[in-house]
């Protein structure tokens, strides 16, 4: 029988130690989840699942700010916090580009709706589930724009100074039937 020395006994323990404690680390934060707030990003919303079909998505013209949660082929979701727009029972949200490009562009999460359009977008304390997916052409786009620049001064500015306007696309977000 091979006796241990307690400094090689500390050494074992300690290497344990350094590898368990991250391990539980990811695993509370994995299943406790995180909402982003303003510019950084989270993982899992939370709040309560929509019930049945919504008919009328005016309601959100009332929020200033909404979290929209993205599926990556890993598993753990992406939020972002966001704002948003309904015009004519549409829902639209925007994503502000560095440089100038096509969707999906440099933002991760556009890249991960090109992958997986399924995305929860979070309405107050409520979630639902949607499609995010560019503007189809643009009219659509053009609704989408018009209805962030009737909510929001930024985008209103935006709107009428076509000289200054940043590169940005419109993400129209469709319902999906529970």
């Amino acid at each position: 029988m091979q006796r241990i020395s307690k400094g090689e006994f500390s050494s074992q323990r300690a290497h344990r130690l350094l590898v368990a404690v991250p391990a539980i680390a990811l695993l509370l934060l994995a299943t406790a989840g995180c909402e982003p707030k303003d510019r950084r990003p989270g993982t899992w919303l939370s709040g309560s699942e929509a019930e049945g079909p919504i008919g009328d998505w005016s309601f959100v013209n009332e929020q200033m700010e909404v979290f929209v949660e993205t599926r990556p082929w890993y598993g753990i979701p992406h939020s972002v916090t966001t704002v948003i727009a309904s015009k004519n029972g549409n829902v639209f949200v925007p994503s502000i580009y560095e440089t100038s490009a096509e969707f999906p562009g440099s933002k991760y999460w556009n890249r991960i709706i090109a992958d997986n359009p399924r995305v929860r977008l979070k309405v107050g304390e409520t979630l639902y589930a949607m499609e995010a997916r560019p503007a189809a052409n643009e009219a659509e786009f053009a609704e989408g724009f018009s209805a962030l620049a009737e909510k929001y001064d930024f985008w209103r500015n935006v709107y009428e100074d076509a000289d200054n306007q940043m590169p940005f696309v419109i993400i129209r977000l469709h319902p999906i039937p529970g």
